[in-house]
Formats: structure tokens, C-alpha cells, sequence
């Protein structure tokens, strides 16, 4: 699979990407839970014309089209078990022949370990291909916490708010109907930032493997939304040699 655009194309805010290769460009977005890495994806995927794959979407729409490797899947999931690396990989690497992938994809949430980036690593050769860059969303653990553990939940209806994101008027209070906010547990700050660590040391040795490979490009994630999508996006158009 070849892309229209080569490398030393320009990349307009709409232009896909792509490489004279058997498949398109695959890049790999990392980033913590917290740091914006879902809502980058969307927007940084339609900005370079490349197919944003979420593994969890991946595994959903496989099942629900009984394809080969979603009954494969679903046996696993049914029964509570994690689905092999081979059967994900495999399932990325057939949505890299999707017509809507043809500049290639962006994962995100995969990998999420070394074992799983050495074996996307081997299969993307096989076929041809390689992971082009790995951008990551750079966010203090800190700050995570905070962005992780502000949401608040109303008594009476469940109305959300976020301390940060979207504060009720009257602290404690619901703006709707004047019921009084409440944490759940998983929302409270210990909870979060155990849970948050235990994340955190996978995460950093993928982070690692891509430095070591020259691939890893860090941003600084505490800016604002569009600011953190300047910043990623300038570093994928100056690793595949284009300009913006």
C-alpha cells in the first residue's frame, strides 16, 4: 500500500501523510491517563489524514463483524481473558489495508508494554513497514492527580463537574439543582494516584524503548488543547521530513 503524498511533501491542515512503503505511516501516541492523549488523537488523525485506532474500537468493530480474528477475540474476551498480542497485532495490521488507512494510522493505547512494541516492531518489518515516530504527551504526575481525581458527581441527578475543567458556581454545591457534590472513590486522589502509578511504570518503559530507538519526540502536555496539537504536530511533520 502506497500513499499519494511522499516524503518530502508538504502536510496541509487536511493532507494525509504517507511513504513509498507497502503500508502507510504508523505513528505511536503516548501519553498517560490524564493527558489529553484521546482527545490529541482525534484531532492530530483528521489533521494528517491517518486512521485513528484505539485497540478497545479495534477489538469492538472486529466482533461485531464476526470477522475471523473478532470470533478469535471474542473467545478470549468472553471468557474474561486479555486478548493475545499476536491476535491485536494482527487485527492492526489488517486495518492498515483499509482504504480510509492508506496514509497509514495512529494508535492509540497500543503498545502499552516493551513485549507488545518489540512485536509490533517485528510484524511492521515483515510487512514492509515501521513505526515512524512516537510523540509523548509529557504531564507531571502531579498534574495528572489533579486532572484525574477533580471530578464531582451531584446526589440527586449525577450532574458532573471537573475542579479544574468545569467548576459548579458554589463549591459543593450543584448548579442544577442545589444537591450536594460528592466524590466516588475511584475519583479520590489516593485511589487515583495508585492506580496512576502502577500505570506509570509500563508506560515508561515504552517510553524508553522509543527513546532508545530515536523514535520518542516529548511535548510538553500542561499547555492548552490546541497548543499541545501545534507542538505534536510540528513534531511529526519535522520526523517524516515534511513541512506544515
Amino acid at each position: 500500500m502506497t500513499s499519494s503524498i511522499g516524503r518530502d511533501s508538504p502536510i496541509g491542515s487536511s493532507s494525509p501523510i504517507g511513504r513509498n512503503s507497502p503500508i502507510g505511516r504508523v505513528v505511536v501516541l503516548l501519553g498517560a491517563p490524564g493527558a489529553g492523549k484521546g482527545t490529541q488523537a482525534q484531532i492530530l488523525s483528521k489533521r494528517l489524514g491517518l486512521a485513528h485506532v484505539a485497540t478497545g474500537d479495534l477489538f469492538r468493530a472486529a466482533v461485531r463483524d464476526e470477522t475471523p480474528l473478532g470470533t478469535v477475540a471474542k473467545a478470549y474476551m468472553d471468557r474474561g481473558e486479555l486478548v493475545p498480542d499476536t491476535v491485536t497485532i494482527k487485527m492492526l495490521l489488517e486495518r492498515l489495508s483499509k482504504p480510509d488507512a492508506a496514509a497509514g494510522i495512529l494508535l492509540d493505547g497500543f503498545p502499552r508494554n516493551t513485549a507488545q512494541a518489540d512485536a509490533l516492531d517485528k510484524a511492521l518489518a515483515e510487512a514492509g513497514g515501521s513505526v515512524d515516530i512516537a510523540p509523548y504527551i509529557e504531564v507531571p504526575e502531579s498534574d495528572l492527580v489533579a486532572r484525574l481525581s477533580g471530578r464531582w458527581i451531584c446526589r440527586a441527578e449525577g450532574h458532573p463537574y471537573h475542579e479544574q475543567a468545569n467548576p459548579p458556581l458554589v463549591a459543593g454545591v450543584c448548579d442544577i439543582d442545589g444537591s450536594e457534590l460528592y466524590q466516588r472513590t475511584d475519583d479520590q486522589p489516593a485511589t487515583v494516584q495508585a492506580r496512576l502509578r502502577q500505570q506509570l511504570g509500563a508506560l515508561a518503559e515504552v517510553v524508553a524503548y522509543y527513546r532508545d530507538r530515536g523514535l520518542l519526540k516529548p511535548v510538553d502536555g500542561r499547555r492548552g488543547i490546541d497548543g499541545v496539537s501545534e507542538d505534536l504536530f510540528a513534531s511529526i511533520a519535522a520526523a517524516t521530513g515534511t513541512q506544515g
